[in-house]
């Protein structure tokens, strides 16, 4: 296949594969091109094709012939897209952040004392503890059962 009419943009190396990507490799493959053919085409390593291949490929007919289909590579992508990114602190740390809610609301106690005390009596470790002004953005951002007309 030669790209010399084509009025599309090649797949640029180092970038996440499209939708119209995966498209051209299911339609290549199912011609027989190898995988070192399909990469030309798109721009991209061989491996990146052979990886694609291995996630978006799906069984058909009661399940005795495997194809491939770039919509179920697609979905499989933006599922694993969706669970990659860090989860942030509020969330690693939210046995912590329910104690400080329940002291706060049971004791009447200060975000501060809820953090000191914590840590005095080892309720908790170190590194489950956030810090006092971690809570009191926290508090302000709203993610909290505390509001800033309760402090």
């Amino acid at each position: 296949m030669d790209h010399s009419y084509s009025n599309t943009k090649p797949h640029q190396k180092g970038k996440h594969l499209k939708l119209n990507d995966r498209t051209t490799i299911q339609e290549l493959h199912s011609k027989g091109y190898s995988n070192r053919a399909i990469a030309r085409e798109l721009n991209c390593s061989p491996s990146t094709v052979g990886y694609e291949l291995k996630r978006g490929t799906v069984s058909v007919y009661t399940g005795n012939v495997k194809r491939y289909k770039a919509v179920e590579g697609q979905s499989t992508y933006e599922l694993h897209r969706s669970e990659c990114s860090r989860k942030s602190l509020f969330l690693r740390r939210h046995k912590f952040i329910d104690y400080v809610s329940h002291c706060f609301h049971n004791q009447g106690w200060s975000l501060d004392a809820c953090v000191g005390y914590a840590l005095d009596k080892g309720i908790f470790q170190k590194d489950q503890v956030v810090s006092t002004k971690t809570l009191y953005n926290y508090v302000d951002l709203g993610l909290m059962d505390i509001k800033n007309g309760d402090l």
